[in-house]
């Protein structure tokens, strides 16, 4: 059995010594020479993992058609802007029937559209099996080095979702199936809005009283607008929602919280979105989500989504967005509140 992997980042490099523990063949797809370089040549990603040495077998090439040719699985790791470009070029060189499988989470940069509505765009039933999507609380950093990890396998077809399960299911990776696609991809989106704003607070110096106001009332932002979408309010509890909720939100090795805690640490986001290069899901994240509710919602109130958009996209002051919050009117908690 074979999986191809569309990137050489760390998921990619994660997700592949998953595989390669559970007897899967695996051949990753990147442009980066040196990432290329350091898998095949020195049994490394050093640029993600400075002490991490890959299995042999684990190998990577920059020939995309090497990489499908005979792949029953291809796994999605590229970053959301790259996802249908990257297919595109995937499609004429399927031979045979494959299943999908999206690591990424976030939405399709043209078009605002969930990833698994992305890939059933490029494709024909004929030419993949059902979309599953891998999301769940998960740093590559932890997955690489075997750290105890629970995720889910969505897909609309449970049957499928069961089969990505057992491929990916091991001793220190635990796969739930779940049908709940709507619901579990913009959880997986929605809570990196929510990173960003955690790793704000963290910058301007607030503590884990904050934090933890913030991902509770971020949990009720999220879960009420994952409803409007046509997601299941029980999906925000589980996994994709407020696990992975949790775990973006309080660790260093998130990238939205890195990102926030820098422009909390400067209180303006001016500098950091003009140097920027890194793949931040939220900073896109958020605008999308915004300019949906503007929109389509008018009437819906997110006023972390809000105050987040107004600190990256209108100069407002992080500290200034905090106290808002915090004096915006008094009302009781709850789901709808």
């Amino acid at each position: 059995m074979k999986a191809a992997i569309l990137g050489t980042g760390s998921w990619a490099t994660g997700l592949a010594r998953v595989l390669n523990d559970n007897g899967v063949e695996v051949l990753m797809y990147g442009v980066d020479d040196r990432e290329i370089d350091d898998i095949n040549i020195r049994h490394c990603n050093y640029k993600y993992f400075k002490n991490v040495k890959l299995e042999k077998n684990i190998r990577a090439t920059k020939n995309l058609a090497d990489v499908i040719d005979g792949a029953s699985y291809i796994i999605i790791t590229v970053p959301t802007q790259f996802v249908r470009s990257v297919l595109e070029q995937v499609k004429p060189l399927l031979k045979t029937k494959v299943t999908i499988i999206n690591a990424a989470k976030g939405f399709d940069m043209n078009t605002n559209m969930r990833i698994s509505d992305t890939i059933r765009s490029v494709f024909t039933n004929s030419e993949i099996n059902p979309v599953v999507s891998l999301i769940g609380p998960s740093h590559a950093e932890e997955v690489v080095i075997r750290m105890l990890t629970a995720v889910c396998a969505v897909s609309l077809d449970e049957k499928t979702a069961q089969d990505v399960q057992k491929l990916f299911s091991n001793d220190y990776l635990r796969v739930y199936t779940l049908t709940d696609e709507i619901g579990a991809e913009y959880g997986a989106a929605y809570k990196n809005v929510i990173a960003v704003a955690s790793g704000i607070l963290k910058g301007l110096g607030y503590g884990d009283n904050s934090r933890a106001a913030l991902i509770t009332r971020g949990l009720v932002e999220m879960t009420r607008y994952g409803m409007l979408k046509g997601g299941k309010a029980e999906t925000f509890f589980g996994l994709t929602g407020v696990g992975d909720l949790i775990v973006t939100c309080s660790s260093e090795h998130s990238r939205n919280f890195q990102a926030g805690k820098e422009i909390g640490l400067s209180d303006n986001a001016s500098d950091f979105m003009a140097g920027n290069q890194k793949t931040v899901e939220g900073i896109r994240t958020c605008k999308v989500i915004h300019d949906d509710i503007l929109k389509n919602y008018p009437e819906f109130e997110a006023p972390i989504t809000n105050c987040v958009y107004e600190v990256l996209y209108e100069n407002g002051k992080p500290s200034e967005k905090v106290k808002e919050l915090m004096n915006r009117t008094l009302k009781s908690e709850s789901i709808k509140g």
